[in-house]
């Protein structure tokens, strides 16, 4: 947790910094381990010669001639200097006979060699007097009289595994700082499109929706970016419909507000005059309807344009659904002499949706063709495979504002009925979000016809 609370560039930095570290450790710890398999079985190699040459060097006639049983030192006959890399435990050497006595070794470490009769072979071992491990090669004469061991100690191949190896992963120790100091100014350069993005969302203004650059962004950044960019794009069009709304509403409003102060004053003028109060009052309160209609509407239009997609779907049952909001209509109807019929032809496809909406589209639609069609007349709701029909015996519409319905507050010309022109935009809103389409036309017998499919 605390690792994940630093910056992206320290971690980055902490993280291949152990990284380089392990992996350099890791390297060391390979090379010591092939350096010493290679430098042992050269030297077992080194140590198998010798002996053959001992082991062939006609020992028989060589031990019948008197001489001493040891050599002299190497550093007593070669200077320092002309004697090499030799040390005493470099390679040593020893022969016996068949019982076990010593007849000759090199001087040095051979002399302490312990006899073995029944190794042939290479074996691991100590010398008199000593606790270092010896690699030990034992071999006995064609002949048969004599034994032959070749020694190595086990430092001395050692020390030489690690002189080749650390003089090769030395400098590379050396260079991990360098490494990393190269490593910290690469990453800080390639962060600085973040840091740039991040400077630039750190000055923008609450209400700036302008893209974000995408130049020199990193692949791995850009659908970040993007992704931004996308939610500038619909936070824009969202204060759009804010801004939007609240001109239209205060524009909208102005009217039915004037009107109900017009008709307040009208009643605190009637005085004694009875009727003109009554009618005073009755005009008030088809203000306040209007007004409170228009409020109703502007916000359920907001509220549907705020949506990107609908949640909490539902199997919709179009004749269930036609039969509650016709319930619903037809009290207004009848009162307004309409009378509302349903005519069931079959079902279109079931699609999901929300039935709250759905019934506030149909309700519309059914709202405006009662409103709007003559007192006597029918208001016809046809129920297809098709979908849905609304037809009316109203005067329909012009050709010319056909084209024009669904946009806000319109409403074509000649139109006597109260309305804000927002139902249409309604209607087609929620359409459009349930995937439906929605088409107006004048029929021959007379009246509108509204299609759903």
């Amino acid at each position: 947790m605390r690792l994940a609370r630093l910056s992206l560039r320290l971690r980055l930095i902490l993280l291949f910094g152990i990284l380089a570290l392990v992996t350099w450790l890791a390297a060391s710890v390979f090379a010591w381990q092939q350096t010493r398999h290679n430098i042992n079985e050269v030297f077992d190699t080194q140590q198998i010669l010798f002996a053959k040459r001992l082991a062939g060097a006609g020992l028989a006639e060589m031990m019948a001639v008197e001489h001493d049983e040891r050599l002299p030192e190497t550093k007593k006959i070669l200077h320092k200097g002309n004697r090499g890399h030799t040390d005493d435990d470099a390679l040593t050497f020893a022969i016996f006979d068949r019982q076990g006595k010593m007849l000759l070794n090199d001087g040095e470490n051979g002399k302490h060699i312990r006899f073995d009769g029944s190794t042939q072979g290479f074996i691991d071992g100590q010398l008199a007097g000593d606790d270092d491990e010896w690699r030990l090669l034992w071999l006995t004469t064609a002949d048969g009289h004599f034994r032959v061991v070749v020694g190595q100690e086990y430092d001395y191949r050692n020390d030489l595994a690690w002189t080749l190896v650390s003089g090769q992963l030395m400098p590379w120790l050396a260079s991990l700082p360098i490494l990393l100091l190269a490593m910290i100014l690469l990453i800080t350069r390639e962060l600085k499109p973040l840091r740039r993005v991040a400077d630039d969302l750190h000055r923008r203004a609450p209400d700036d929706t302008a893209p974000l650059s995408t130049q020199q962004v990193p692949s791995e950044v850009l659908p970040l970016v993007t992704s931004l960019n996308s939610l500038f794009g619909r936070t824009g069009e969202l204060l759009v419909r804010e801004r939007r709304f609240t001109s239209d509403a205060a524009h909208e409003l102005r009217s039915p507000l004037a009107a109900l102060r017009v008709q307040t004053e009208v009643v605190q003028l009637s005085g004694d005059d009875a009727s003109a109060r009554e009618h005073a009052l009755e005009n008030l309160t088809t203000s306040i309807d209007r007004a409170t209609r228009l409020v109703d509407q502007l916000l359920t239009l907001s509220r549907l344009e705020s949506f990107d997609g609908l949640e909490e779907l539902e199997p919709i049952s179009w004749s269930r659904l036609l039969m509650q909001v016709i319930g619903e209509q037809d009290a207004a109807a009848h009162a307004r002499g309409i009378a509302l019929r349903l005519e069931p032809q079959g079902e279109p496809p079931a699609i999901q949706g929300q039935p709250l909406l759905l019934s506030l589209m149909l309700r519309n639609l059914i709202d405006n063709a009662v409103r709007y069609s003559p007192r006597g007349s029918t208001v016809t709701v046809w129920l297809d495979k098709q979908g849905i029909r609304v037809e009316d015996q109203g005067p329909g519409i012009d050709d010319a504002h056909l084209a024009r319905l669904g946009e806000r507050f319109y409403r074509p010309p000649g139109q006597q009925q109260t309305g804000s022109g927002l139902g249409v935009s309604i209607v087609q809103r929620i359409a459009q979000l349930h995937g439906l389409e929605v088409s107006y036309r004048n029929r021959q017998q007379g009246g509108l016809e509204v299609a759903i499919r």
